[in-house]
């Protein structure tokens, strides 16, 4: 029997947004007032301030103060239907996206798709790497490195020689970026001063962390003076760096990397590794631009045009993680911005303000970029202006609170820093020992 897709009754145009991270729902939101039907699909109900996963995996926030339900959020629009559903197949010639949840398919039909469905961890065709090095792009994610982490300490009590205890008490994070450089500082501070009275029969002290990058330095969309500063701090604070170093070899219990510039190759013993180098856009991207006639890029992303559509689909955009557009940075705001940009181009063309033709080119404003190294220390970078310490930190908090849905969780959130600053202990610490947690394949859809 040939299923009928789904549309809102009436003959409203229909727009459909594929994830619900920043760039679906700024676009939503862009779309509040329009004369338009929404249905969002997401793979997961809620939204996930992905910046702040970091702080989920190392149990200084929990994932309750980070997410927060996508149909609260978007609670005040009545014109916007929310399902949960993972996107199987998109057909550009007859407008219909089909999804599927817990085995049930269903169809939805189309005047405008929005994909926004993010990216998730590459590793560069090692895909085998995941099982023992995850990423940090999910919820589950943030909660299995934790997981991992917690349990390297507590099988480090129960070690009956020095060197067992050394392997268990080495950890590996690979890619310096943002990421990799917030985890290295947290996990550092977790050893060095969360867990010095935590009744060990070991001096917490005695943990290594390893943070490993092919380039030749720490954090290089911050520019050299502010890598070096990061750097600086994290070996301060007990992270050893070792820059221009690819890693060749990932398994349960070690990891190889080799000098690109002397080829030497050097194994290091460790359970516990985490990922956090490179991007692979979801797979709907490409299945998108070969019906397009473009072709997308190595990682996943997608070529798109001056006004985000893709080749000749001008009801077709892709915004966020998923596009490749003059070299944008794949951060947060280019999320936003872009959602926001589609959401109002639409609203204009569907109030006839505007043609396809008409639509003025997507320009996106670079409001800078933060992360935190260590302690009341962090890097930002706005043009050229370029600040790093207490300051930095500041500025970083107050932006991020800001940023987050919801004011019991701004308000949670910003307690739980003032809290931390002052005190040692973390309340989002506890977790079953060897708990593991099945990941999602990508970070918005």
């Amino acid at each position: 029997m040939t299923q009928t897709p789904y549309r809102p009754a009436g003959n409203r145009h229909h727009v459909v947004i594929v994830g619900a991270g920043f760039g679906g729902i700024n676009a939503a939101h862009a779309l509040a007032d329009a004369d338009v039907d929404i249905t969002i699909i997401n793979r997961t109900n809620h939204f996930i301030f992905a910046p702040l996963l970091y702080q989920v995996a190392t149990g200084l926030l929990s994932v309750g103060e980070i997410a927060s339900s996508v149909r609260q959020i978007l609670a005040s629009q009545d014109n916007v239907r929310v399902v949960r559903g993972n996107v199987d197949e998109i057909d550009t010639a007859n407008q219909i996206v089909t999804a599927s949840d817990d085995g049930a398919s269903s169809q939805y039909a189309y005047d405008s798709l929005i994909l926004a469905a993010g990216a998730g961890q590459s590793y560069f065709g090692n895909d085998h790497f995941a099982e023992f090095a995850p990423g940090l792009k999910t919820a589950d994610d943030a909660l299995e490195v934790r997981a991992r982490i917690l349990d390297a300490f507590e099988k480090a009590e129960l070690a009956t020689s020095a060197e067992e205890r050394e392997r268990l008490l080495t950890f590996v994070l690979v890619g310096a970026g943002p990421t990799g450089v917030e985890l290295a500082g947290q996990i550092a501070e977790l050893a060095h001063r969360a867990f010095a009275g935590g009744q060990y029969s070991f001096s917490p002290d005695q943990t290594k962390i390893l943070l490993i990058d092919g380039m030749p330095q720490v954090l290089p969309p911050f520019g050299k003076r502010l890598g070096r500063k990061a750097q600086r701090e994290l070996e301060k604070a007990g992270v050893t760096v070792i820059l221009n170093a690819i890693v060749t070899n990932v398994d349960a219990e070690s990891v190889t990397y080799k000098n690109t510039k002397t080829d030497e190759e050097t194994t290091v013993y460790t359970p516990t590794k985490i990922w956090s180098a490179g991007v692979q856009a979801s797979p709907l991207g490409k299945q998108v631009a070969e019906q397009a006639g473009v072709e997308a890029e190595r990682n996943g992303k997608v070529p798109v045009n001056a006004d985000l559509s893709v080749g000749e689909l001008s009801n077709v955009f892709i915004v966020g993680d998923m596009m490749s557009r003059d070299r944008l940075p794949g951060v947060a705001q280019v999320a936003i911005q872009s959602g926001e940009y589609v959401g109002k181009i639409l609203k204009a063309q569907v109030e006839d303000e505007i043609t396809p033709e008409q639509r003025e080119p997507f320009s996106y404003f670079d409001k800078g970029s933060m992360a935190i190294v260590t302690r009341f220390n962090a890097v930002v970078k706005m043009g050229k202006v370029e600040i790093a310490g207490f300051l930095g930190w500041l500025m970083w908090l107050y932006v991020h609170v800001s940023f987050l849905t919801g004011l019991r969780n701004r308000t949670v959130t910003a307690l739980t820093w003032v809290y931390n600053a002052l005190s040692s202990k973390r309340y989002n610490l506890p977790t079953t020992p060897g708990q593991r947690h099945a990941k999602s394949e990508n970070s918005e859809n």
